[in-house]
């Protein structure tokens, strides 16, 4: 069986070290209590941009034109009923 060699495990070492050691660090100062929700908002704009980029471009690209139609097409489709249950289907209680 081939061993690691050190400066491989020193290297494990060296990258799992930092983790375990800024894992509670935080600075001490009033503005550090607003870091996450100067995260939470940048990160709402930029969703929010791409979203309106996203939305304008459908709009150019005609996908918001003759919503009717499209919204109609799913009713022309012939498929079998499965959720009717058989009982429902007989008419020969009711002639």
């Amino acid at each position: 069986m081939r061993r690691l060699p050190v400066f491989v495990l020193i290297a494990l070492a060296a990258l799992a070290t930092p983790a375990a050691a800024l894992a509670h660090d935080q600075p001490e100062t009033d503005q550090s209590r607003w870091i996450m929700a100067d995260w939470m908002l940048d990160t709402f704009f930029v969703f929010s941009g791409f979203a309106l980029v996203a939305f304008l471009v459908a709009w150019k690209l005609g996908h918001f034109q003759e919503l009717d139609k499209a919204a109609a097409i799913p009713l022309l489709v012939d498929e079998e009923d499965y959720y009717t249950p058989d009982w429902a289907l007989d008419d020969e209680e009711w002639d």
